[in-house]
C-alpha cells in the first residue's frame, strides 16, 4: 500500500515550474507591491499568464518579466502585441526605463526586448528568440483557426512563454484551452474532457459541478488572476485600484413594421443582423452624432459597416476613421494620435481596436451598432473603463426595437461572466482549490450484498483471497473523464500512461480476489484522437491497450464480444466531423467509422483445472438452443442502447451524466453464462449499480465500491430496488 499512496501523492503535482527565482530588489522599483509579485511568479513558472484588470498594469509587468530573461538568458524576447499596440508600449516603456525595439530594428538595445503586431506572425523566426509574451492573448481566441495553430506550432519548443490579458471568461473554453495549449500545459480538448461534459450542440460545454475545485486549482496552477490587486492579498495597494463608475445608455429607436403589425418584432438573429442594419442606418447614425454634439471631450463610435463609417463621416468632418484596409502605419498614427487627446473623434470597429489600446482619457463611446458579441463589447469597454481612469465612463448603446434581443443577449453574457467572475475569484485565490486527498468509507450490508464506498484499489483488500465467482466492470475510459474530486480517481490522471500506472495496482487485487479458473469481463471502447491535440485524427486503441495491461497481471485471454453501436446516434450525440455526411461526400479520407464497444473476457488460469468449480446451472429447459447460437455470436446486434439505469438521481446538480453505463441485458448475459445462482459477482467500478443490480435480480450476490458519494447512495437505493423485485418474483411464483 506503501506505493499506491506514494502513487496518490505525486497526482497532486500540478503544473511543473521551468523558470527560476528572482529576488524582488532585482526588480525594477517602479513596479507596485503586487505587480512584483507577479512577476516574481511568472518567472518562477517559466510559462504562464497573468489574467488582470485593464490598468493593472500588464505592460510593465511584462516588460519586466521580459528584461529578467534576457539577463538570465542572455537571449531576446519577442512580444505579440494587437495592432497599434506596439507604439504605445514603446512609448510606455521607455517611461519606466526599458528599452523596447521593433521587431526587425537594426539599433541595438541592452534590454534586447523586441514588439511587433500579431499581423507579422507568419515573418518571426522563432528559434530566434529565447522567450514570447502575448500581449492581449485573449486574441488567441479570436483570430482564426490557422492564426491560432500558427501561433502554438511556432512557440511550441521556446522555453519561456507569459501570456496577458484581462480576465478571461471561464466558461470561454477556447479562450482557456488555447492559453493551456499555448503554454504546453494541456490540450484544449483534453481540457474538455477532463472537467467539462457537453451537452446538446457542436460546442456546448459546461464545467462539471465536482469538478470546480479541481479546474480553478489546475487554472491557478499556471496563472495568476484578478480583478482587484486585494483579490491575490495586497489590501492597501487595491485601495488605489477602484474602477470608475460605468454608466450603461440606452437609446432605443422604434422603427415602423413592415409586416402589418402594430409594433416591429425584436427579431434581429445572426443571420439578418447585417441586413438589419442597413434599413436602420440613418435614425441610428443621426442619434449618434447627436450624442456626440451634446458630449464634451473625446468620444469612440464604434461601428460594424464601413458603410456607417462613411456617413458618420460626412456627418461629422472632423472625425478621423480606422479601417481594415488601412496600412498599419497609417492605423498606428491615427490611434496614437487619439491615445494623445490630439483629436476628439474615434470612428471604428471593436474587431480593429478593441483590444489593448489604452483610451482612458476617453469618457464616451457610443455603440452605434451592437451586435452579439459580448467578447468584443467587454474589451471595447474597457479601452475606456480601466483603472486609472477617474470620471466616469458612459457607454451609450443605440439599439432598435428590432435589435432588442442583441442588448438581451449581452446583458444576460454580463451577467453570466460577472457570475463566474466572482466564482474564479472565490475559488483560485482563497487556496482551498485541488483534489480531494481524504474520503470517508461507509457500506451497505445484508446477506446478499456488501456495497463500500471507498478508493476501489485500497477497500478491495477487505475481499477474501479467490473468494469471488464472477467479476464484471466498465473500468474508466482512461483519463478521458474526472468522474470526481477525489486524487483516488483512476479518471484524475493527466495520461493513458498515469491511468495504466493506478490501475496496475486494482488489476492485481482482481486476480488475488478470483476464484481459480473463474473469469472477468471488461467493458471498454475505444477513444477519439483529436488534431489539435495530438497531430492528428484517429482513433486510441484503449481496448487494445486495457487487453495489454490485464494479460501483463497473469489473466488469459478467454474471448470477447462487440457490441453493434449506432453510428448515426454517435454522429448525433457527439456530433464528430468524421461521421458527417457531408465530410465523407467532400473528402472521404477524414470520414471514420463509428465505434463499436468490447467485453472482453479473461480468465484466472492458476491451480488444477480438476478442482475448479464449474458453472453448470444451464440446461436444455431453461436455456434453449436458439438463445445459445444468438449468445455465441461474436457480435450483439441485439442490444439496446437505452437498456441502463436510470441515472437521474445520481447526478449532482450541474454535474454531468453517468456516463456509458454498461447495458443490462449484456450484464445478465454474463451473469447467466459465467456463475451459477448464489454465486458472488464483483464490479469495483459500481458506479450508480447497474452490475450489482442486475447480478441481484438474476438471483446472485453481489459485492461492489465506489467511490463517488452521489453514485454510491443511488447505487444502494438500485440494490434495494433490484432486492425487493426479486422477493415480488418470488411471491408471484409461489401464488
Amino acid at each position: 500500500m506503501e506505493e499506491y499512496k506514494k502513487l496518490l501523492e505525486n497526482k497532486i503535482q500540478r503544473h511543473i515550474e521551468s523558470g527560476f527565482d528572482v529576488e524582488v530588489d532585482k526588480l525594477n522599483p517602479v513596479l507596485f507591491d503586487f505587480q512584483k509579485y507577479c512577476v516574481q511568479r511568472m518567472l518562477k513558472l517559466g510559462r504562464g499568464a497573468i489574467f488582470s484588470g485593464c490598468g493593472s498594469g500588464k505592460t510593465n509587468m511584462q516588460l519586466e518579466w521580459a528584461r529578467q530573461i534576457t539577463r538570465k538568458t542572455g537571449g531576446t524576447v519577442i512580444i505579440l502585441a494587437p495592432l497599434s499596440v506596439s507604439k504605445q508600449t514603446i512609448k510606455e516603456g521607455a517611461r519606466f526605463g526599458y528599452n523596447v525595439l521593433k521587431a526587425g530594428s537594426t539599433d541595438e538595445t541592452e534590454d534586447n526586448i523586441f514588439i511587433t503586431n500579431y499581423e507579422q506572425l507568419e515573418h518571426i523566426n522563432p528559434d530566434d528568440y529565447a522567450a514570447v509574451v502575448l500581449d492581449e492573448s485573449s486574441i488567441l481566441k479570436n483570430f482564426t483557426g490557422k492564426y491560432r495553430n500558427l501561433l502554438i506550432k511556432k512557440f511550441k519548443d521556446t522555453p519561456y512563454k507569459l501570456c496577458c490579458t484581462a480576465t478571461p471568461a471561464p466558461n470561454d473554453l477556447n479562450e482557456i484551452g488555447n492559453h493551456s495549449e499555448f503554454l504546453n500545459i494541456l490540450d484544449s480538448q483534453d481540457m474538455r474532457s477532463k472537467w467539462f461534459v457537453r451537452d446538446e450542440g457542436m460546442n456546448n460545454y459546461r464545467l462539471k459541478a465536482h469538478a470546480k475545485r479541481d479546474f480553478y486549482g489546475w487554472i491557478s496552477s499556471w496563472s495568476i488572476m484578478f480583478s482587484n490587486p486585494a483579490d491575490i492579498g495586497f489590501v492597501e495597494t487595491g485601495k488605489h485600484y477602484i474602477l470608475p463608475l460605468l454608466n450603461i445608455i440606452e437609446h432605443r429607436i422604434e422603427t415602423k413594421p413592415t409586416d402589418g403589425l402594430l409594433f416591429s418584432r425584436g427579431i434581429v438573429n445572426a443571420m439578418n443582423f447585417n441586413r438589419e442594419l442597413h434599413k436602420t442606418n440613418q435614425k441610428r447614425l443621426d442619434l449618434a452624432v447627436k450624442t456626440v454634439i451634446e458630449t464634451d471631450g473625446q468620444v469612440i463610435i464604434w461601428i460594424k459597416q464601413n458603410e456607417e463609417g462613411g456617413i458618420l463621416r460626412r456627418l461629422l468632418p472632423e472625425a478621423k476613421e480606422v479601417r481594415g484596409s488601412d496600412s498599419v502605419e497609417q492605423k498606428e498614427t491615427v490611434l496614437s494620435d487619439f491615445a494623445d487627446g490630439k483629436f476628439k473623434i474615434l470612428i471604428t470597429k471593436t474587431s480593429i481596436c478593441g483590444f489593448g489600446m489604452n483610451f482612458q482619457n476617453c469618457g464616451t463611446q457610443i455603440f452605434a451598432s451592437p451586435d452579439f458579441s459580448f467578447e468584443l463589447f467587454y474589451q471595447a469597454v474597457r479601452r475606456s473603463h480601466r483603472f486609472g481612469r477617474k470620471e466616469p465612463a458612459n457607454i451609450h448603446l443605440i439599439v432598435t426595437d428590432t435589435m432588442e434581443n442583441a442588448k438581451l443577449i449581452i446583458e444576460k453574457k454580463q451577467k453570466i461572466f460577472d457570475e463566474m467572475l466572482e466564482e474564479m475569484n472565490r475559488n483560485m485565490n482563497a487556496n482551498r482549490y485541488g483534489l480531494l486527498t481524504d474520503y470517508e468509507y461507509d457500506e451497505f450490508r445484508t446477506d446478499d450484498m456488501l456495497l463500500m464506498k471507498g478508493d476501489t484499489c485500497i477497500e478491495i483488500k477487505r475481499i477474501p483471497d479467490n473468494s469471488v465467482d464472477l467479476i464484471i466492470f466498465s473500468p474508466p475510459f482512461s483519463s478521458l473523464f474526472t468522474y470526481s474530486n477525489y486524487i483516488h480517481d483512476m479518471g484524475n490522471n493527466e495520461s493513458h500512461e498515469a491511468f495504466f500506472e493506478q490501475y496496475a495496482f486494482l488489476l492485481k487485487e482482481l486476480y488475488r480476489i478470483l476464484k481459480q479458473g473463474r473469469l472477468m469481463c471488461c467493458h471498454t471502447k475505444d477513444l477519439g484522437v483529436y488534431k489539435n491535440s495530438s497531430g492528428y485524427t484517429g482513433m486510441y486503441d484503449f481496448t487494445g491497450e486495457h487487453t495489454k495491461a490485464v494479460l501483463a497481471e497473469n489473466f488469459k485471454l478467454h474471448s470477447k464480444v462487440t457490441i453493434w453501436t449506432d453510428p448515426v446516434l454517435e454522429m448525433q450525440r457527439t456530433k464528430t466531423q468524421r461521421l458527417l455526411y457531408k465530410t465523407v461526400t467532400s473528402d472521404s479520407i477524414y470520414a471514420g467509422i463509428g465505434m463499436a464497444e468490447y467485453i472482453t473476457i479473461f480468465r484466472k488460469w492458476e491451480g488444477n483445472e480438476d478442482e475448479w468449480q464449474p458453472v453448470n446451472h444451464i440446461n436444455k429447459q431453461n436455456f434453449p438452443l436458439d438463445i445459445w447460437q444468438n449468445w455465441a455470436s461474436p457480435v450483439w446486434m441485439d442490444i439496446k442502447r437505452t437498456d441502463v439505469l436510470n441515472g437521474k438521481e445520481g447526478t449532482d446538480m450541474g454535474d454531468e451524466k453517468h456516463i456509458a453505463p454498461l447495458q443490462l441485458e449484456v450484464i445478465h448475459r454474463l451473469v447467466n453464462l459465467w456463475s451459477n445462482p448464489g454465486e458472488t459477482v464483483f464490479t469495483p467500478f459500481l458506479g450508480i449499480g447497474s452490475e450489482a443490480y442486475q447480478a441481484l435480480k438474476d438471483g446472485r450476490k453481489a459485492i461492489g465500491c465506489e467511490l463517488k458519494d452521489s453514485y454510491f447512495k443511488t447505487a444502494v437505493r438500485n440494490c434495494k430496488n433490484a432486492v425487493q423485485a426479486k422477493k415480488q418474483v418470488l411471491l408471484f411464483d409461489e401464488l
